[in-house]
């Protein structure tokens, strides 16, 4: 049970949750994941965009039903404790905590090569210091500013489509749909551009901030996906119409790239302006969503119990967000942005599919489990799909996480089994 003075405020209406969950995805795909993406899927972009929307709508599905029962802090923590049991809940929890945080550090590195290259680390710090500190003021103020976000974010990428399929340069042959990389090739796309499409879970674990959530959150993270993948499909069919594969599969900047081939380069500065923003509102929300769960598991004691605690005045879980805060601030500094992509995909699809598994849990109805198990098939195939560092990484990140877990449990029985005597 949740003590009622450590209790969030539910001030997130449907259009809150909409934007909070475009501000994570719209930023992440469009202007870090495509050109991995590319790199790894060559003429078969689109088809790995395809089969990530697809596990995407399936996990969506999924958290939505589960959210509905459990409109806690915590997301798939929650539905897995609940649903499967204590390990389960702790492992999503893991997953989604350990691998959230290379997401942060990627979208902040993102901020640092668009806005200063040769700093891009000491942009990457500045940002999440200066986000933490948002976020701290309560998450009425996060919402506004992501709403202002996503509004500067979706006329960028606007102008970015018209300008290249209005453009001479504009080929529709580049578009080539077909496995020249292989079907694994397209899995692995399909894997990286996950990490793109996972934002609508912090509606889900943002629960216990928001109103009426039986209703709101079913509604939110449907809409937030659908508009989200419409412009996934938009930008990539007009970046690759103008650069092709190859060359977008080595672009360090896909979208200045391509307004520049597209002739006109005067665009290529408001572009990376567009990005910064872009990564900017993506580093806003995944801050949100892995404090709450690090709220969550903090209640539970599987994190430091003082990481619990909630502002008396912002009504926030302050100390989780400097701690998160923290983490990621040094990530930020350490690490670089395509393995953090990789490594948070790997992270994030096992916290979906464990997600998917207490969704088939909901109901013996075989139509009511075919959702779930399209998802859980679909995550764990994208999981192994992704570049071997990634899967090694991230595997042993999961192992570390289940020894802790065996520590602690044997531990505490320890010290109940003294309490007896």
């Amino acid at each position: 049970m949740t003590p009622s003075g450590s209790k969030l405020r539910r001030t997130l209406g449907v259009r809150d949750a909409v934007v909070v969950g475009l501000g994570s995805m719209v930023g992440a795909g469009v202007f870090s994941a495509l050109g991995p993406a590319a790199g790894a899927a060559g003429s078969g972009l689109l088809l790995g965009l395809a089969v990530a929307a697809v596990v995407a709508y399936c996990n969506a599905t999924s958290s939505a039903r589960l959210a509905a029962l459990y409109p806690a802090s915590g997301g798939t923590y929650v539905y897995g404790r609940e649903r499967l049991g204590v390990f389960w809940g702790y492992l999503a929890g893991w997953a989604f905590v350990v691998g959230k945080t290379a997401s942060c550090a990627a979208m902040a590195l993102t901020v640092g090569v668009y806005v200063w290259p040769g700093q891009a680390h000491v942009v990457a710090v500045a940002a999440v210091v200066a986000l933490t500190a948002v976020n701290y003021g309560g998450i009425q103020k996060s919402a506004w500013l992501t709403r202002a976000i996503v509004a500067v974010v979706l006329a960028v990428l606007a102008s970015v489509v018209v300008v290249c399929l209005a453009s001479g340069m504009s080929d529709a042959g580049r578009l080539g749909i077909g496995l020249s990389s292989g079907g694994g090739g397209v899995l692995q796309a399909a894997g990286l551009l996950f990490f793109a499409f996972a934002g609508y879970a912090r509606i889900a674990t943002l629960g216990e901030e928001v109103r009426d959530p039986a209703r709101t959150i079913p509604r939110a993270i449907p809409l937030a996906l659908g508009i989200a993948l419409a412009v996934y499909v938009c930008v990539a069919v007009a970046v690759l119409s103008v650069l092709g594969p190859g060359t977008l599969g080595q672009a360090e900047a896909p979208l200045a790239d391509a307004v520049r081939a597209a002739g006109v380069p005067g665009l290529a500065p408001v572009v990376r302006v567009g990005a910064a923003v872009a990564a900017l509102g993506s580093l806003l929300a995944l801050i949100l969503g892995v404090s709450r769960t690090t709220l969550a598991m903090a209640r539970d004691g599987h994190l430091p119990r003082a990481l619990a605690a909630v502002h008396p005045r912002f009504q926030v879980p302050h100390r989780a967000e400097l701690a998160v805060g923290a983490v990621v601030a040094v990530a930020a500094a350490t690490v670089d942005v395509r393995g953090a992509i990789g490594f948070s995909s790997f992270g994030v699809l096992a916290y979906y599919a464990i997600a998917n598994a207490s969704a088939w849990t909901l109901s013996p109805a075989p139509s009511a489990r075919v959702v779930p198990a399209v998802g859980l098939l679909g995550c764990a195939t994208l999981a192994f799909a992704l570049p071997v560092v990634s899967v090694v990484v991230g595997a042993g990140v999961l192992v570390v996480g289940v020894a802790a877990y065996a520590v602690r449990r044997r531990v505490g029985l320890r010290t109940h089994g003294a309490g007896r005597h």
